[in-house]
């Protein structure tokens, strides 16, 4: 098949979790000889060239970059949120150059599947039906809508009443762009039940986010445990997740154990969550070059998310490295884990300190945890198995 992924990010570098699901299907495709061409926004904030990307990951797809600021401007929040129905989520990747860029690749091209990576490449599908006849699928990463509502109930003020008439915008846009696409493909089977139950009626195929296995060596440190955290810093999820560990958690485990330290790695943390980490046992190592390396160096890993949708990308990739994880509910959505089998699940804080305390004391449970852990992510998340069943789906649809 000749496949289109469009972007409103560089898949490259993954250094996180919508990166990583981008790139990692487009090597899926690749290695199982489908022709791939990814149209990627070069945004301000992920702002990269196609010469930076190695010739191994270059020669897989034919990557085409086009300028597309994207910049966050509160002025701009403010006129939209008074002078226009759309989200501003949305607006911002609204580009006339993207369009034409587009438009030219399908003059140029006969597609056979045209993959939109994520909601905000839905405006574009009008002026696909218009340039080409090849099925449209919209790859849901998650139900956006759901991020912006739950991150709204951890806000205050004038904060929350901004975050809860975006989180609004955002589902009615949602609802607005389903059914235009051909096919749906989310990345977890309960946002396919959400997005049902939304309105949904195109076919639909769960497609989860593959790691390539042949990366993953798992290493285990049970001797003096350390904790650690690594992932986005400019992602409120992340950041109101790791406040309420360590506000809540990170005292009272400090205190029964004090040579313990807690890791936390990750890009683009302003300076106000970096003074908040200013406190006794924390290391923080801002933007590192190797995150499987930072991974294997420490034991476990804890995920405090309080919001979000979704699936975390860096829960399977510490999962298939076999880290042993203590999450709570929303950050293990959607991987299909049991609690104290692979990882260990607690929305409490007196219930995520035991989880923790009980790994660190019997340590023996680090290494049978992510023993566990690092066979259920290759029984159910290998990367090629993942490709080959999306693009059979895709190979029935075209038939």
């Amino acid at each position: 098949m000749n496949i289109l992924q469009l972007t409103n990010k560089p898949p490259y570098p993954a250094r996180d979790g919508g990166a990583i699901a981008m790139l990692n299907l487009t090597i899926g495709f690749a290695r199982l000889g489908h022709q791939v061409t990814v149209l990627s926004m070069n945004t301000l904030k992920h702002s990269t060239s196609v010469s930076e990307i190695p010739e191994e990951i270059a020669r897989m797809a034919d990557f085409r970059f086009v300028s597309v600021p994207a910049a966050i401007n509160p002025f701009a929040a403010l006129t939209n949120l008074f002078f226009s129905d759309l989200p501003y989520n949305a607006v911002r990747f609204i580009s006339t150059e993207y369009e034409r860029k587009l438009v030219a690749l399908l003059k140029e091209n006969r597609y056979d599947i045209i993959q939109l990576e994520g909601l905000y490449l839905c405006p574009y599908i009008p002026v696909i039906r218009k340039h080409s006849d090849a099925l449209v699928v919209y790859r849901a990463h998650n139900v956006e809508h759901e991020i912006w509502t739950r991150t709204a109930l951890m806000s205050h003020g004038a904060r929350k009443w901004y975050l809860r008439n975006l989180a609004k915008r955002i589902e009615r846009f949602e609802t607005n762009c389903l059914n235009t696409y051909d096919m749906l493909v989310p990345i977890t089977a309960r946002d396919e039940s959400i997005l049902g139950r939304m309105g949904n009626l195109k076919p639909s195929f769960v497609s989860s986010t593959g790691i390539n296995m042949e990366e993953m060596t798992p290493v285990w440190n049970n001797q003096a445990p350390s904790l650690f955290h690594i992932g986005s810093l400019d992602w409120s999820p992340n950041q109101e997740g790791l406040l309420w560990f360590l506000f809540n958690c990170w005292g009272p485990l400090r205190q029964a154990f004090p040579k313990l330290e807690m890791h936390i790695a990750g890009r683009n943390a302003p300076e106000w969550l970096i003074r908040k980490f200013k406190r006794p046992g924390v290391v923080f190592h801002g933007e590192i070059a190797d995150a499987y390396a930072f991974m294997r160096d420490h034991s476990v890993m804890v995920v405090p998310l309080l919001s979000g949708s979704g699936m975390r990308i860096k829960i399977i990739e510490g999962m298939a490295l076999g880290k042993a994880i203590v999450s709570t509910s929303i950050g293990a959505e959607g991987l299909g884990v049991t609690h104290e089998l692979e990882v260990m699940v607690a929305d409490r804080p007196d219930d995520f300190i035991k989880s923790v305390q009980s790994l660190l004391t019997e340590t023996q449970k680090i290494r049978e945890m992510g023993e566990q852990a690092h066979a259920f992510i290759a029984e159910h998340f290998d990367n090629r198995v993942l490709a080959g069943k999306l693009a059979g789906f895709y190979q029935n649809c075209c038939a």
